[in-house]
C-alpha cells in the first residue's frame, strides 16, 4: 500500500520578527513582525501559490524559504531536512535542489556577461568545469525555447520575455527540485506573460518540479497553482485547492481580492477599503477587522485559527458561515 508522499516543502508554525533600528537615542526599538505563525505543505510536483497585498510578508516567506532570512521561531523543512539545520554537504546540495526566479529579469542577469555564461555561473559556482558548464548552457537555453545562437549575446539584445527565459534557464542549469518563483510575470507584457507562464507549466511537467508561486494577480496564480495561500498582514488567512480558495472564497480579505481580479483593478489599499493597520502597532485579534464588515467584539478579542470548511480549504474566519452563505465572487 502506498503512503501519502512526503512533501517537497514543509513549513511548521513560521514566524519572523524584524528589530527597527531607533530613530532617537533613548527610543526603545521596535519589532516588526513580517510572518506570523504560518504554516503549509507543497506536494512533489505541485505550486504552491501565495497571494496578498504589498506588505502580506509574502517575499519575507520567499526569502526564508531560500534561506536568506532565517525564522525567528517555526520549522522550514526540504526535502525532509530542516534547512536552517544543515551540515556543509547538506547546505552545498539544498543550493543545488532549490533555485529562485525573481520579477525583474533585466535586473537578475549580469549586463557584463553574455547568456551563456549566465546561465553557466551557477554551475561553475558549485565546481563544474566550464567545457561541462558551457555545455549544459547550450541544453538548457534550448529547454526553454531559445536557439543555441542566443548563448554569445548580452542581456540587453534580449526582450523582457527572453530575458526571463534565460532567468529560467540559469535556475534550471543545476537541476533542481523547487523553484521559488517570487512574481516571475509581473513584469512582462500580457502577451509574454502567457508565453512564460506555458513555458513554467511545460517545464513543471517534463521535470517533475516543485514551485512555489508569488503573486497578486489572481488569474495568474489560479491558472499555475495547485494550492494557493492567502497572505495579510504576516498570517495565512486562508488557504486550500486553487479552484476552491478563488472560486468559492470564504475569508473577507480573499472575497475583496477576488472581485478586485474578476473586476480586472489591481490591488492596492485604497480599492479595497477600510484602514490600513499600522505595522508597527497591529489590531488585537483579527488583523482585518479594522477593514472588515463582519468585524464585532469577538474580532477584537480573539484571532480566528485556520478551520477546516471545506476539504483541504481552510480560513481563519470567525463569520466565515455567515460569509459563504452569500453570493461568492470567483477568478476564472
Amino acid at each position: 500500500m502506498t503512503g501519502t508522499p512526503e512533501p517537497m516543502v514543509a513549513v511548521r508554525n513560521v514566524s519572523k520578527r524584524f528589530v527597527l533600528p531607533r530613530r532617537r537615542l533613548f527610543e526603545r526599538p521596535h519589532n516588526f513582525t513580517a510572518v506570523d505563525g504560518v504554516s503549509f505543505t507543497i506536494p512533489p510536483g505541485t505550486t504552491f501559490g501565495v497571494v496578498g497585498e504589498s506588505g502580506s510578508g509574502k517575499t519575507t516567506l520567499a526569502r526564508m524559504l531560500l534561506k536568506l532570512e532565517r525564522p525567528s521561531e517555526g520549522v522550514i523543512q526540504v526535502a525532509g531536512e530542516d534547512i536552517f539545520a544543515q551540515s556543509p554537504a547538506q547546505e552545498r546540495a539544498f543550493r543545488r535542489r532549490v533555485q529562485a526566479v525573481f520579477q525583474d529579469p533585466y535586473g537578475a542577469l549580469s549586463p557584463r556577461l553574455k547568456a551563456g555564461a549566465i546561465i553557466a555561473e551557477p554551475l561553475r559556482a558549485l565546481g563544474v568545469d566550464r567545457r561541462t558548464a558551457e555545455a549544459k548552457a547550450l541544453q538548457v537555453l534550448e529547454l526553454v525555447g531559445m536557439r543555441a545562437e542566443a548563448a554569445a549575446r548580452y542581456p540587453h539584445e534580449f526582450s523582457g520575455g527572453q530575458r526571463q527565459r534565460i532567468a529560467i534557464a540559469r535556475a534550471l542549469s543545476v537541476d533542481p527540485r523547487l523553484l521559488v518563483l517570487d512574481e516571475p510575470v509581473s513584469a512582462l507584457d500580457v502577451s509574454v506573460r502567457a508565453q512564460v507562464l506555458s513555458l513554467l507549466r511545460d517545464m513543471q511537467q517534463r521535470l517533475g518540479l516543485t514551485y512555489l508561486f508569488i503573486g497578486h494577480d489572481l488569474a495568474v496564480v489560479h491558472y499555475l497553482s495547485d494550492a494557493v495561500g492567502v497572505m495579510y498582514f504576516g498570517r495565512m488567512v486562508e488557504t486550500g485547492p486553487a479552484v476552491e480558495v478563488l472560486r468559492h472564497p470564504a475569508h473577507p480579505y480573499t472575497r475583496r481580492l477576488v472581485a478586485l481580479a474578476a473586476a480586472e483593478a489591481p490591488l492596492g489599499a485604497a480599492r479595497l477599503g477600510g484602514t490600513l493597520p499600522d505595522p508597527l502597532a497591529p489590531p488585537s485579534g483579527c488583523h482585518f477587522r479594522t477593514r472588515c464588515a463582519f468585524a464585532d467584539a469577538r474580532c477584537a478579542a480573539e484571532a480566528p485559527a485556520l478551520a477546516e470548511i471545506g476539504p483541504g480549504h481552510l480560513a481563519a474566519c470567525h463569520h466565515h458561515s455567515a460569509i459563504a452563505a452569500g453570493p461568492s465572487p470567483s477568478v476564472s
